[in-house]
């Protein structure tokens, strides 16, 4: 069906791949011991990860080759990735099909892969602290993650049955190391539920934190000897308390961020000595940082109007440091550190685009008024030389629905268009 165009596909592969580098080196991040990264290189098709002992300049170790991993394959993604506390093992799992169906496996122990037995259909993987127990998730026939297993290195694996109705979804997770608080929830669409289980403590049986209930979504992060929790039990668009972990009765709630009815809180990541608190204003994503020893607070400043932003890997609990991500439609994905006292930012790196010149674009922010009086932005970008008065062509692009909002990376930089958010 696609020969036809063969011509055609060829052009703009070559056109693509001309844009691209190669060969090239992700930032490395701190997780323990170690600094990890991945790189690329001109002509492989797949990511090499790596990780350097105590410090960047350390010699390289190669965790995974997925170049090698594919060998034999005519398909190839790789899906979880996870290193054992100790550092010593790597869970990952792979999928070799192209179903998106992926199946897990270990290295770096004398016995190889331990897990044996085909496990297949598996949605995400995590280690306990004891360095020998692995969580997993997998789905059921349709595609949904659906139950927790647990597995014991050398043992046979026994199932957390955490099933509920056949609605749910499932998903577990495990804070750092710091935190020794392990926290799998299962959530649909509209209603949640979190069990809690120490990281330490792998064997015990997942406790509660809030039953579900009709229209009550909520989410779960651990510090300080207390669980965070980001619950829409006042409002839609979100509130942030506090809780002992020893006495989780909403009695014992303490608001540190109140549901406010123009700002979307997304989310929390706790550190030592602060919070940040991913939230969305006018449509757009915003980072919001809290000091926890006298609860000043400040919003980490964008230098265009029309933006996304994100945070990236920040795997450790004891930092001040918070790194982010930053793109626009003019601006390629820039990587930065965030000092959250200093509030000064380290360019880390910023993504090289070949034949692109950012000062022949510009960007501009938008609102349209809807029928209920909402406030609707919409974002346009476009080349300053092709600009003129009056009506000319455009590329307009918007959704809406499910409360979900059009950041700048969902049409590709560029490309002159219109998006609603």
């Amino acid at each position: 069906m696609m020969k036809p165009s063969q011509a055609l596909q060829g052009t703009l592969y070559r056109e693509m791949l001309a844009r691209i580098k190669e060969t090239d080196v992700e930032v490395p991040y701190r997780d323990g011991d170690y600094f990890y990264y991945s790189r690329t290189r001109k002509g492989k098709q797949y990511r090499i990860f790596c990780r350097r002992r105590g410090s960047v300049e350390a010699t390289e170790q190669i965790v995974l080759d997925a170049n090698q991993a594919a060998k034999g394959h005519k398909f190839y993604s790789l899906g979880a990735f996870e290193v054992s506390p100790d550092g010593n093992l790597l869970a990952f799992s792979s999928d070799t099909t192209g179903f998106r169906q992926y199946n897990p496996a270990v290295e770096g122990s004398p016995d190889g892969r331990v897990l044996p037995d085909r496990i297949e259909k598996v949605r995400s993987i995590a280690w306990a602290s004891d360095n020998r127990t692995l969580f997993y998730v997998r789905e059921d026939d349709a595609k949904r993650a659906y139950r927790v297993y647990r597995h014991l290195r050398r043992q046979p694996r026994r199932s957390i049955d955490l099933r509920g109705n056949g609605r749910a979804v499932f998903r577990i997770g495990f804070p750092q190391p710091e935190q020794r608080v392990s926290v799998p929830d299962f959530h649909s669409a509209t209603t949640s539920e979190v069990r809690s289980l120490r990281a330490d403590e792998p064997q015990a049986t997942p406790s509660l934190v809030l039953a579900r209930k009709p229209e009550h979504e909520y989410y779960v992060d651990h510090g300080h000897g207390m669980f965070y929790i980001v619950t829409n039990d006042k409002g839609r668009n979100f509130r942030l308390v506090t809780t002992p972990v020893d006495d989780l009765s909403p009695s014992r709630w303490t608001q540190v961020i109140a549901q406010r009815d123009d700002v979307m809180l997304d989310g929390v990541e706790v550190f030592a000595r602060h919070l940040v608190a991913h939230e969305r204003a006018g449509g757009f994503p915003r980072l919001r940082v809290i000091r926890l020893a006298d609860k000043t607070e400040h919003v980490i400043e964008m230098p265009e109007p029309v933006y996304s932003v994100g945070g990236g890997a920040n795997m450790e609990f004891d930092t001040d440091v918070f790194r982010f991500h930053y793109d626009s439609y003019i601006t390629p994905d820039s990587e930065y550190d965030y000092h959250l006292d200093g509030r000064d930012r380290t360019l880390l790196k910023q993504r090289e685009v070949k034949r692109y010149d950012p000062s022949k674009y510009r960007s501009e922010l938008h609102y349209a008024v809807a029928s209920d009086g909402a406030r609707i932005p919409i974002s346009l970008v476009y080349r300053i030389d092709r600009r003129r008065e009056g009506p000319q062509p455009l590329l307009l692009y918007g959704y809406g629905a499910y409360g979900y909002s059009l950041d700048v990376d969902s049409v590709p930089p560029g490309y002159p268009c219109w998006t609603g958010a």
